[in-house]
């Protein structure tokens, strides 16, 4: 299935970086990791690293999917409020949910100084009440964080107004984010994956898995067969495939980019990105090089065509927005582009086994708005299951989960 519409960004703006030839032989590794995305890069990238011999599986060419539509903000603040993950699932695993996305962030950062040039920036976080009801819940969201050591801060309307240009009854502040070219990320951790004596495969599909006590054989759609002791599913929401029942709700979200704005233009808005309590929610972030890009107006439509058919509306209908809310911001589309994403109840991820496959067979299913974030989180607990470790969120994170919320 296509997962994008319209000239997404990132794949324009770097091209196809490297080519990678398909599988058609047998084979066998310790562990395949299917799919090529900035999920499938992360985590090849942690299990490599720990000595294991890796092999990577993407249908498209490497980054081609979601990862080319992201918009890449790199945050701790989950979709869901922590007030609202401690009513289900109790106020400790609701920090431990937050700290482990500030802790993934950090990770991030070091992971991009390695890398190069990934156009990695830190930037805070400005999450403003989309209307005067919704101030009430956004300050006990804060006093939640404050509690448990998070850095935010309260902005009242006149601040808002001086410092960044618009009108919104309040807000939260906070230091920690970042963005990220997750596209060019993805290329080079693959390479590096390849430098540690892994194997990188593209236009190279499974048909069947068929796990047993010893391990796991992949067959392919060329006839090839691929046996390893685990594998590790990080297709984006087209892992539901694989599941016996739907675990999260397919939807498309929508961008634009600008040409570059001058720093005067952008005031604190480059350094800052913005987003608000709506749902579906508009959001806005800057790229290195002063382009404003703008994100939000999600549906239910995950069928290509249709989707393909609301890129430019959808596109027009969010730098109205923007220019509503910056008057003297005027915005013009240099791209757009939409994307078809998942998303569970709970705002939450899925890492690792599920019982329809045995023990071998792990999913990383970073769903949610901080997907990034999430990748790098499940990097590190799927490794630590493979590995027979402990993690602490291992639980939080399960399909056992899905019991809580339905």
């Amino acid at each position: 299935m296509d997962l994008k519409s319209g000239y997404p960004f990132w794949a324009v703006k770097n091209g196809l970086l490297k080519a990678y030839p398909p599988l058609a032989r047998d084979h066998q590794c310790d562990i395949v990791v299917i799919g090529g995305g900035i999920t499938g890069a992360l985590i090849a990238d942690e299990l490599s690293r720990h000595g294991h011999y890796v092999v990577v599986l993407e249908r498209r060419d490497i980054g081609w999917g979601s990862s080319a539509a992201s918009t890449a903000l790199l945050q701790y603040e989950i979709d869901t409020h922590m007030t609202e993950l401690a009513k289900l699932y109790g106020e400790a695993n609701a920090v431990l949910a937050y700290r482990a996305c500030a802790e993934a962030i950090r990770e991030l950062e070091t992971l991009a100084a390695g890398l190069g040039d990934v156009d990695f920036a830190r930037q805070q976080s400005l999450y403003y009440a989309s209307d005067e009801g919704d101030v009430a819940s956004l300050k006990e969201e804060l006093a939640l964080r404050q509690k448990h050591g998070f850095d935010a801060s309260w902005l009242e309307r006149d601040t808002i107004l001086a410092d960044y240009g618009f009108a919104a009854p309040g807000a939260i502040l906070t230091q920690l984010a970042a963005s990220i070219d997750p596209y060019r990320m993805a290329y080079q951790l693959f390479a590096r994956v390849v430098e540690r004596g892994g194997e990188v495969y593209d236009r190279t599909q499974m048909e069947t898995m068929t796990p047993d006590d010893q391990g796991v054989t992949l067959t392919l759609t060329n006839g090839s067969n691929l046996r390893c002791q685990h594998v590790v599913l990080a297709t984006g929401y087209e892992s539901q495939a694989w599941l016996p029942e739907s675990v999260a709700i397919n939807r498309s979200s929508y961008a634009l980019i600008t040409d570059p704005l001058s720093p005067k233009a952008l005031g604190k808005l480059r350094h800052t990105m913005v987003w608000e309590s709506a749902r579906p929610y508009l959001y806005l972030r800057t790229t290195c090089d002063g382009r404003l890009l703008v994100g939000g107006d999600d549906d239910d439509e995950d069928i290509p065509q249709r989707r393909d058919a609301r890129v430019e509306e959808k596109a027009q209908g969010l730098a109205s927005k923007v220019e509503a809310l910056w008057p003297k911001l005027d915005i013009n589309p240099t791209f757009s582009w939409g994307g078809t994403f998942a998303e569970t109840k709970d705002g939450l991820p899925f890492f690792g086994p599920h019982e329809a496959h045995g023990p071998r067979v792990h999913f990383a299913m970073a769903y949610g708005g901080n997907g990034i974030s999430y990748s790098m989180i499940g990097a590190k607990l799927l490794r630590a299951l493979i590995e027979g470790e402990e993690h602490p969120l291992a639980e939080l994170f399960s399909f056992k989960r899905i019991a809580t919320t339905t």
